[in-house]
């Protein structure tokens, strides 16, 4: 077996702004003969350490913070994410930190995660420093006036390349924390080598970038793709996508000729999606020319399965991971409590939920029938609707089982106290219940009054069939917005199917 050896590899990080920001040395202990140092390498290396230090010798350029940047928690993740105390700290010592420390509740699946994404982490780090080592070295000896090596030498000028780490894909149910993982991963590595991004807007950069490349700068064929990767990768060559997914045409047919080229000049992929790779474009057109795609990410990316986890975090503090000793999310805007905010606030939670994605009517085939979805992101499956395109027409056990299987949040407004004499309305209000909470859809509110107060009968009408009914919907309706129920996992049509 090789021994092993700790190498100290010197980097100069550059700020956002291109500026020289710190020094920060890599201390990682590897194969040597897997590295295949040299000794003309070390030299060269403690030559450029002596040098960085010299110029670099304030107490705030030596600092080795970059690498170490976490989120921070959930309920402070507006914040400057908090920073581990040692400059060795792992991801997964960190999430343990904030466990003990009662900030998050600790999740097996996002620990599964999270010791994927630390392997990156690793390898990227010495990755990285070994592709700045290497140009380092090619500029010191395209310098030097003793740069010729005889050929019978036995100390190598070049050093074979480090492997590009394989990236990582993790795939799971809405809210069981792909992205908080992502975060802490991305938040972790310094400022110049990765950049984050929605996978929706990205491609939308791509398009725009595709058009400007070929009517603007006269480009064509390869050199489209070259031009607008090298764009892509000057942003970072760690790329972080949030929700991958693919649904559109043009999207699929470029994405193959464009991640090949991407992963060969170096770009290291980190992905969440709520879809596994193979169901990726399922039911798109031309399909068969997606999956070579599908081909590419299964051999270059590492595939992590979160569905096994039984958790939604998204309205308990933030989207993901379970912040202790917080309230669940207020998802009842109720005018009798507050009557001047309660529909702002219920605005405001629908574009937060939402992300800005884009909203559009949708039909849904319900045995042959259409039923109309107002309002809704396909990209999140949520859904928005007025209490009387729900309950004011003639709609039925079937209506809210196909809305509650197809979008794992619906956001009602306008909903009225109900009066006894309203018995059509009272009734559909009970089996749209029944039929979210039998899917554990997340229900937003914006009410006239509290589930207490929504539905009150006079004494000769107490004893009906309505009001017996409405005493389990009123009861549902209180488990719908705790804390308990609000961290159940979505048993829609997509849960259903994998």
């Amino acid at each position: 077996m090789a021994p092993r050896t700790a190498l100290q590899l010197p980097r100069l990080l550059i700020s956002r702004s291109g500026q020289p920001a710190r020094h920060e040395f890599v201390c990682r202990t590897q194969s040597a003969s897997k590295l295949q140092i040299s000794s003309q390498r070390l030299q060269l290396l403690r030559r450029q350490a002596f040098r960085l230090t010299a110029t670099y010798s304030s107490a705030d350029s030596l600092r080795t913070i970059s690498q170490q940047r976490f989120c921070g928690t959930q309920a402070a993740a507006e914040a400057e994410p908090k920073e581990p105390e040692q400059n060795n700290e792992s991801l997964i010592d960190h999430y343990n930190s904030l466990v003990q420390s009662s900030e998050l509740s600790n999740d097996p699946y996002q620990i599964i995660a999270l010791r994927e994404l630390e392997r990156l982490r690793s390898e990227c780090i010495v990755y990285l420093a070994s592709e700045s080592s290497n140009t380092q070295v090619e500029e010191e000896q395209s310098t030097s006036l003793f740069s010729f090596t005889p050929s019978w030498s036995t100390a190598s000028t070049s050093v074979k390349a480090t492997p590009l780490p394989k990236g990582v894909y993790l795939h799971g149910g809405v809210g069981c924390g792909k992205t908080y993982c992502m975060d802490l991963f991305f938040h972790s590595l310094p400022d110049e080598s990765a950049q984050k991004v929605h996978f929706h807007k990205f491609m939308l950069g791509v398009h725009k970038a595709m058009h400007k490349a070929k009517n603007i700068n006269k480009l064509s064929g390869d050199a489209i793709f070259n031009h607008i990767i090298k764009e892509i990768l000057n942003v970072g060559r760690i790329i972080c996508f949030d929700e991958f997914q693919v649904t559109d045409v043009a999207d699929a047919m470029v994405l193959k000729r464009l991640f090949t080229g991407l992963i060969q000049n170096g770009a290291i992929i980190v992905a969440t999606s709520n879809r596994p790779p193979r169901d990726l474009y399922l039911g798109g057109l031309q399909r068969d020319l997606f999956l070579p795609f599908i081909d590419l990410l299964e051999d270059k990316l590492i595939e992590v399965s979160m569905w096994a986890s039984d958790m939604d975090y998204r309205l308990v503090g933030k989207e993901s991971g379970s912040v202790k000793g917080t309230h669940a999310h207020k998802v009842y805007f109720i005018e009798e409590d507050d009557s001047s905010n309660a529909k702002n606030e219920f605005e405001n939670l629908f574009e937060t939920l939402t992300h800005g994605s884009q909203v559009n009517s949708v039909m849904l085939d319900v045995s042959g029938r259409q039923v109309l979805v107002p309002k809704a992101s396909n990209e999140y499956n949520i859904a928005r609707f007025s209490f009387y395109d729900l309950c004011g027409k003639a709609k039925g056990a079937a209506d809210y089982l196909a809305i509650g299987e197809r979008f794992n949040t619906i956001f009602i407004e306008h909903v009225p106290r109900l009066k006894f004499h309203e018995v059509n309305l009272v009734r559909r209000w009970i089996t749209l219940i029944d039929a979210l909470y039998e899917c554990h859809v997340k229900l937003v509110l914006h009410i006239a009054a509290s589930p207490d107060n929504m539905f009150v009968v006079d004494l000769d009408n107490k004893h009906t069939d309505e009001v017996f009914a409405f005493d389990r919907t009123r009861s549902r309706m209180e488990e719908m917005r705790s804390e308990g129920y609000l961290k159940k996992k979505w048993i829609g049509s997509e849960h259903k199917s994998t």
